[in-house]
């Protein structure tokens, strides 16, 4: 059986979030809309449905031309079995004392190596992209100077791979956060199959605007694996409920955005310790002076 993509991008995230609503009342309806940021610093949006019957050319042109969007490419997709396909594609892991793997891997886990169990039908944050590669690895290293964190937060946690990364060392008060609820469950998931639920506590919040969250800090290590436009937005709440002498560590960063995120990050009093560039992307460890 085939089903069916139809992608546009535009440059205004009302627009984007406008133009996802509509396309949710097409005749055939979308099984699924998603409005996402495009992930490469040119500030678009992607709207994209997924149909199981072929949607109407016309409507789309309609929409696109409404919502000021560039033309609908229209795609099918070939039924098969995804997970499958993800577990072909997405071995092992790697970062230094840790090893993200999944279920069907299991067996390859070094005995001197920390592991950490993502499914792959959980794919996203897995380690394999370089944003949170470089998480892991500069994680890893601060590990191995001698730091101590009592109190962590992994906000936009999307697997909460680095959450589990931190309860796996020692830090037995980890706070997760997905501002999306369906994240939000695959962290519990993960958490449940780690048998860390003991350790960390997976909840929705919207930046640091949840009452769990707000509880649970100051923090002294804050992981945000998000985005240029939130980070930026975040920084004094960061620098707020970061405690003295604690420490941020940043991506989903472009490497050409990085001097920007590291000057605002510097007026909240968080300045750069270290980088890692992995690929087009780089991971920011910064510090609260």
């Amino acid at each position: 059986m085939l089903t069916y993509t139809a992608l546009t991008t535009l440059s205004e995230k009302s627009q984007a979030t406008a133009l996802g609503k509509a396309l949710e009342a097409l005749d055939p309806t979308p099984t699924g809309v998603g409005v996402f940021e495009v992930e490469d610093g040119k500030g678009f949006w992607e709207v994209g449905g997924y149909f199981l019957e072929t949607p109407n050319d016309i409507h789309l042109a309609l929409l696109a031309a409404a919502y000021g969007a560039k033309p609908f490419v229209v795609s099918e997709i070939p039924d098969q079995d995804w997970v499958a396909k993800v577990r072909r594609e997405l071995p092992p892991v790697e970062a230094g004392r840790f090893f993200v793997y999944g279920s069907h891997d299991a067996e390859q886990l070094p005995v001197d190596r920390i592991g950490l169990l993502i499914e792959a039908a959980m794919a996203f944050g897995t380690g394999h992209h370089g944003t949170t590669l470089g998480c892991l690895l500069a994680f890893d290293r601060l590990l191995d100077k001698g730091h101590i964190f009592n109190t962590v937060l992994d906000l936009g946690c999307g697997t909460a791979v680095l959450a589990m990364a931190a309860a796996r060392t020692s830090s037995l008060n980890v706070i997760a956060s997905d501002i999306d609820p369906i994240a939000v469950e695959v962290a519990n998931a993960n958490i449940k199959a780690n048998s860390l639920c003991d350790h960390v506590r997976c909840f929705e919040s919207i930046g640091f605007n949840s009452c769990e969250l707000l509880e649970a800090a100051p923090f002294d290590l804050i992981f945000a694996n998000i985005l240029k436009g939130p980070l930026i937005d975040l920084a004094p709440a960061m620098a707020k409920h970061l405690n003295i002498g604690g420490i941020a560590i940043l991506s989903g960063i472009l490497i050409e955005q990085a001097e920007q995120i590291i000057n605002i990050y510097k007026t909240q009093g968080i300045t750069l310790l270290e980088r890692e560039d992995i690929g087009e992307w780089t991971a920011l460890t910064l510090l609260r002076g």
